[in-house]
């Protein structure tokens, strides 16, 4: 395990950018990325100074997906059978998708390539900001495999609707920028040269507000995916609502630093 292969980095306060760095190979999902990223995301996971966070590529891809010529080490695995093998490797790489549920919202800065397990990397991040270069591809059914992988058949139907999803995964085209911002897949398109930034930006606004309210705000979006009905996930929201006006001065705070014409500072306690 190379952790040069996933750099983390903190390029402004409250933000940590998770890059992954194998640019040659398209920043594929070899297991000696995937390893140290899920290592990498555990750790920010309990870092309180981080506030949200940005994952992109390094190069010209966001992640090309399997690495079908270097997969890389996967551990844990002597003296394991090939089935067993099979499992624990699909093991890690669901891991990771899992892991970006941090506590803090995750920004996709989509710089190029979001192919196959790259693209369900991208849609397991609470945002997705896309350069003008960037494309995406469901290519399981390109490769005389199924599209579905990583929660891709979970993930796709709920970030752009059934029937766009059911035609990416089936045909395996390519969705550019501009489809993709249009059809919701992204929630901007911005020039290469501005992504980052774009995203910091995001991360900023997101890091100013309070840290339960976002974290809270976090939860009930994605659980709502799953909701059973409008009232019970009403009732989720309402407790969460009530948990931070009853247990913190922030909405005081934000009241008076609107009649004084300032920035609100949230300090999340009574």
């Amino acid at each position: 395990m190379n952790p040069a292969l996933v750099l983390l980095e903190h390029p402004r306060p409250d933000v940590a950018l998770i890059t992954l760095n194998r640019p040659e190979r398209m920043n594929s999902m070899a297991f000696d990325v995937m390893v140290p990223l899920r290592e990498i995301l555990a750790e920010v996971h309990h870092d309180n100074a981080v506030r949200a966070v940005v994952l992109t590529g390094a190069g010209r891809g966001f992640s090309s997906g399997a690495d079908h010529k270097s997969a890389g080490s996967v551990p844990h695995v002597a003296g394991l059978t090939r089935p067993s093998y099979a499992l624990r490797s699909m093991e890690v790489l669901d891991e990771v998708i899992l892991a970006l549920r941090l506590h803090q919202p995750v920004i996709a800065a989509v710089n190029g390539a979001a192919i196959g397990g790259g693209l369900c990397l991208a849609l397991a991040c609470d945002i997705r900001v896309a350069g003008h270069g960037a494309y995406f591809r469901a290519a399981g059914i390109n490769n005389g495999l199924t599209a579905s992988e990583l929660g891709l058949s979970y993930l796709l139907p709920r970030a752009i609707g059934t029937s766009r999803a059911f035609e990416l995964m089936l045909t395996g085209r390519d969705v550019h920028a501009e489809e993709a911002e249009r059809i919701g897949l992204v929630s901007r398109r911005v020039p290469d040269t501005e992504l980052l930034d774009t995203c910091y930006e995001l991360a900023g606004r997101i890091a100013g507000f309070s840290r339960p309210g976002v974290e809270l705000t976090k939860r009930t979006l994605w659980s709502g995916l799953d909701a059973a009905s409008l009232e019970g996930h009403m009732q989720a929201e309402g407790l969460g609502q009530l948990y931070v006006r009853l247990l913190t001065t922030n909405f005081e705070e934000a009241v008076a630093a609107r009649a004084e014409r300032r920035a609100p500072h949230f300090t999340d306690d009574k």
